[in-house]
């Protein structure tokens, strides 16, 4: 029961309507509390005045009577001083001995046995009450209270529809008054709730776009220093970083057919020979089958290292404290053992920072490798420097060679991915080993770095932390992503 019927969505409330609904229901709630509570206390002090001013007119009477002998006349509305007799805001009647009537109040009250019962009583003060009695339309308190002597009584009434009269308008008023604020508070909880989801519609309408459209370049134009501002800051940050990583896979898989279109055109070449193998020399067979290896290791490495750059180098991985100078040597002592040569490190300052240790050693890593499959006979050690900030700014790695150098038109591409100089074709590699590098650099906040060294040679590194590689650095901000 209740299930929706298929292909049916349900309504949902916007979140304008919501907010305006809720400040209105919040309202409504503490406008009701807070008029019930003031009708009530009013009309409860109303009340109490009445019902005080009634009990103090009874008594006054009570104790004239009671102090001088008083009659009938004495209370006449047209006897000289009559209002001093007569309780003030209250209506009087006169009894005579009989217990009829005398002077008769306006409008003129009934009179019960138990009145003329007073009327007649010897006891000055005697007092006979009566509650809710009716006279008309309109509704009053009694109290007949005797002049002794059996000289007759005096009939004290105080209306109570006059009272109830008041407190139904106060009443209505409080309810008008309620439901003005109410309204008041539904059409502010509006206006401020369009005010404040004005620039989320806008965000939303984005956000719709993009996944409408799958373009990721769209400017979202919501600003503003309060949390919707900062969250489209962020969405339209998220989309930048999204275009560009778009971009760049896409740019990566272009990279990576072109380069492996060669190394996989040479490969099949390769293997449609192997089908004449026996009509080929020894020689040419042994050439073949060690083409064919070299070409499915190099095909290895740049597969793995493909794999490496679309799935990101540093997922899984969490920052931590690392010295810089403890992994350059770590680094140092495994090529030595692989290259056989000679690999100097220096290291000055504080060289620990924050990072990924794995990444970073892949790229100290990988320059080294770099430096030493350029400079295969060289006598000179590679050295690797490690150089901590004097002031508060980034560490810095550089590995220097005596190489052949890199030219001056090469040094601006030497990180984007797949780019081989010309004189480096000939040596083995799949030219991404220094795009990794420049990842590194850039997800640590820092850059890679290349120059020409002095006397011949090249300076290639990168930087951790806040800041850029500086003046002498061959390479800025060309080719990141």
């Amino acid at each position: 029961m209740g299930a929706s019927p298929p292909g049916h969505r349900p309504r949902l409330l916007s979140l304008r309507t919501t907010f305006a609904v809720s400040f209105a229901t919040i309202t409504a709630v503490v406008t009701v509390l807070v008029g019930g509570l003031s009708y009530n206390a009013a009309a409860r002090l109303v009340r109490v005045d009445q019902t005080s001013v009634f009990d103090q007119a009874v008594r006054d009477l009570r104790a004239e009577v009671r102090r001088q002998r008083l009659s009938p006349a004495d209370f006449s509305s047209s006897a000289p001083g009559h209002d001093i007799v007569r309780p003030a805001r209250t209506d009087v009647q006169v009894l005579g001995p009989d217990g009829k009537v005398s002077d008769p109040a306006d409008p003129r009250l009934p009179v019960t046995g138990e009145d003329r019962r007073a009327a007649g009583a010897a006891a000055a003060g005697r007092v006979v009450q009566h509650d809710d009695v009716g006279v008309g339309d309109d509704v009053f308190r009694v109290a007949t209270v005797s002049l002794g002597d059996g000289r007759g009584a005096v009939q004290v009434a105080q209306e109570f529809s006059d009272t109830e009269d008041l407190l139904r308008a106060l009443q209505r008023r409080t309810v008008l008054l309620m439901a003005a604020v109410v309204v008041a508070a539904g059409l502010f909880g509006w206006w401020l709730a369009r005010r404040i989801t004005r620039r989320l519609v806008v965000l939303t309408a984005a956000a719709e776009n993009v996944a409408r459209t799958r373009r990721l370049g769209v400017q979202v134009p919501v600003t503003g220093p309060d949390e919707v501002g900062r969250l489209g800051r962020a969405f339209d940050l998220m989309l930048g970083r999204l275009a560009q990583s778009e971009e760049d896979q896409r740019r990566l898989v272009q990279d990576a057919g072109h380069e492996l279109r060669t190394p996989l055109t040479s490969l099949r070449t390769n293997i449609s020979l192997l089908r004449r193998i026996d009509e080929l020399p020894p020689g040419a067979r042994e050439e073949l089958v060690a083409d064919l290896g070299q070409e499915a290791r190099e095909l290895t490495d740049l597969v793995n290292e493909l794999v490496e750059l679309a799935a990101g180098q540093w997922a899984g991985e969490d920052p931590q404290p690392v010295d810089l100078a403890q992994i350059a040597h770590d680094v140092a002592a495994l090529a030595r053992r692989r290259t056989g040569r000679e690999i100097a490190v220096r290291a000055c300052g504080e060289t620990t920072t924050e990072g990924r240790p794995a990444l970073l050693t892949r790229a100290i890593s990988n320059l080294v490798e770099n430096a030493a499959k350029f400079d295969p006979g060289g006598t000179r050690p590679i050295e690797v420097a490690v150089a901590g900030p004097a002031l508060p700014g980034p560490v810095r790695v550089e590995v220097l060679d005596r190489g052949p150098g890199i030219s001056e038109t090469d040094l601006t591409r030497v990180f984007d991915r797949f780019y081989r100089a010309a004189g480096a074709r000939s040596q083995p590699g799949s030219g991404l080993g220094l795009s990794i590098v420049r990842e590194v650099a850039l997800a640590h906040g820092g850059a890679p770095f290349a120059r020409r060294r002095d006397g011949g040679g090249s300076v290639i590194g990168f930087t951790v932390g806040t800041g850029a590689a500086g003046d002498d650095t061959g390479y800025g901000d060309e080719g990141r992503t």
